[in-house]
């Protein structure tokens, strides 16, 4: 794929799914941010962040100019409560790396699942079909859950694990968990980023 026809990461003012919705994240959110990557309980495996939630505030402020990524703020579809947040960025052709996928201890079961499904969902609207991202290598539930989807480890790097989603792999997973969003997902333009994406329904051919 070249760099003409090459797809983009866009920001999207809203994902929704069934019982999950992603929404952009703005400065706003710069607490539940910051409060959530300083959770005891979950930042054991993030990169090191600032102590100053004015530092946060500067990278969502930075975050908002910035057309390479997309970052949710994972939240209730029905309430709007928020749950946690999820990042989408590093385009290489095709393929895209997701990652700063963090939700709040005790948020139901099935939050981990659609949340991942609509990341990958969106992406394959977007025309990505393959994903890379790491894993630290300690991180055990999260690698097991990656490789479910049928991630492949690719590589090392000091504490972390590569992986890699072939597009077979990519488009079998969709199938194989499409009751988790029967209705695929429903897409609310950034008024930025341009038009949306026609919403996605199942993967086909």
């Amino acid at each position: 794929m070249n760099a003409v026809s090459a797809p983009r990461l866009l920001k999207a003012a809203q994902v929704r799914g069934r019982h999950v919705l992603l929404r952009n994240a703005e400065a706003g959110d710069a607490a539940f941010i910051w409060q959530l990557r300083h959770h005891p309980a979950r930042n054991r495996y993030m990169s090191p962040t600032s102590s100053e939630l004015d530092d946060q505030r500067a990278w969502l402020a930075a975050y908002a100019r910035d057309e390479t990524q997309a970052y949710f703020v994972i939240t209730q579809a029905d309430s709007g409560e928020a749950l946690g947040t999820v990042r989408l960025y590093d385009a290489r052709g095709d393929s895209f790396c997701w990652g700063s996928w963090m939700l709040l201890p005790g948020v139901p079961a099935t939050t981990a699942m659609e949340s991942a499904l609509i990341v990958y969902r969106y992406a394959w609207t977007l025309g990505f079909r393959r994903a890379h991202f790491e894993v630290h290598r300690d991180n055990a539930p999260v690698r097991r859950f990656h490789e479910r989807f049928g991630a492949q480890v690719v590589g090392e790097r000091e504490d972390q694990v590569q992986y890699g989603l072939a597009a077979d792999a990519l488009r079998t997973a969709l199938d194989r968990y499409t009751r988790w969003l029967p209705e695929g997902i429903h897409i609310v333009p950034h008024p930025f980023a341009g038009p949306a994406p026609a919403d996605a329904g199942p993967p086909s051919g």
